[in-house]
């Protein structure tokens, strides 16, 4: 875990595991083409494939290493006096060509993106009226205003099984890229319990 301060709040960035990406990977597949499981009309995005997973799958497949994700971003804050972290919800977004996640904050505490799948050269910049994208397929944190020395985006090119840990309130968005293939993710929130 390496704990990056771009701005006000810090950003988390590590690895998840193979067999954390293969498991969630496989449920979603599982899940994915069963219309009254789909979640994105109670969500922000613009993408027609997201998918909630279940309670039950991530208490058995994927809390204990999220919690020591989280622990350990925590513990680099120099924050441990934490009783119970609680997983609130875990979905798995399916986006594809010009679909996008528009400028927005979650519940909780703490939030999370994670990638499961990306499509080889979505970041390639395109031309659109004479001026280069920089952003396909990309995400920006967004935090504060530009000023002299202020910055108030922070873009991170996504690579696979990336994980990204932040505070609840940090708007973020996820841009859309002009290939064709998948890029595959999940997000989640957490509550952090505190001792007192």
């Amino acid at each position: 875990m390496k704990n990056i301060k771009p701005f006000g709040p810090s950003i988390g960035k590590t690895k998840i595991s193979k067999k954390f990406s293969d498991k969630l990977n496989n449920e979603f597949d599982n899940k994915s083409n069963v219309k009254k499981v789909d979640y994105s009309s109670k969500l922000a995005s613009q993408i027609k494939n997201e998918l909630k997973i279940s309670d039950n799958f991530i208490k058995k497949n994927l809390e204990k290493e999220l919690k020591k994700s989280i622990n350990k971003f925590l513990s680099n804050e120099k924050i441990n006096n934490i009783k119970e972290i609680k997983i609130l919800n875990l979905w798995v977004v399916r986006q594809f060509k010009g679909e996008y996640n528009p400028i927005h904050y979650h519940e909780g505490d703490l939030s999370g993106v994670g990638y499961l799948k990306l499509p080889k050269g979505m970041t390639n910049n395109k031309m659109v009226k004479n001026k280069k994208l920089k952003t396909n397929g990309t995400i920006d944190f967004i935090n504060g205003q530009k000023g002299f020395l202020s910055k108030s985006i922070y873009n991170v090119v996504p690579k696979l099984k990336d994980l990204i840990i932040f505070p609840n309130y940090l708007l973020h968005t996820a841009y859309p890229f002009n290939i064709k293939g998948e890029r595959r993710s999940f997000s989640f929130n957490a509550k952090i319990i505190f001792r007192k």
